[in-house]
């Protein structure tokens, strides 16, 4: 077997085939190319030029999230994943007003998907409060959801 030829694409190329699979942060596309770097500052000069023509953009990013993962995640799992990805706090802070006023109804569905029906023991409800906590939902979400303070007929 012949040995593998390394990839000649530029930090340009990889950096544009990585967007074009998802939004990407600033900081993710740092830590993923920079082993590609060989000049010091080429990657940084590639990244200012990809953001000046706005291929890169901080709000896209957190939509995409937002977007991708609110129908299964509350807004602590949500907040985490933006704050990985090396967002601004205030785009995550606004992100995270708006999850907030719909987390009760996303809890309520993850729970009827998963479950279907009101735990009958304290050991079952731990069990569906322990799902939902581990979704990113908040406590007063998941008491709701767990206690059956909604009519299952309105999911």
């Amino acid at each position: 077997m012949a040995p593998s030829k390394p990839s000649s694409l530029s930090l340009t190329g990889r950096a544009l085939r990585l967007l074009s699979a998802r939004e990407h942060s600033r900081t993710e596309l740092e830590r993923k190319l920079a082993r590609f770097e060989e000049v010091p500052g080429s990657l940084a000069e590639v990244l200012d030029k990809l953001e000046a023509k706005d291929f890169i953009n901080a709000q896209r990013v957190v939509d995409s999230v937002v977007y991708r993962r609110n129908a299964k995640l509350g807004v602590g799992r949500i907040r985490q994943e933006l704050q990985a990805k090396g967002l601004d706090p205030e785009p995550i802070a606004q992100a995270v007003a708006q999850l907030k006023t719909t987390e009760t109804t996303r809890a309520q569905e993850v729970w009827r998907k998963k479950f279907g029906a009101t735990a009958t023991n304290p050991s079952e409800r731990a069990k569906q409060a322990r799902f939902l906590a581990g979704r990113g939902f908040g406590g007063e979400a998941i008491a709701q959801v767990v206690a059956g303070a909604f009519d299952p007929d309105d999911v």
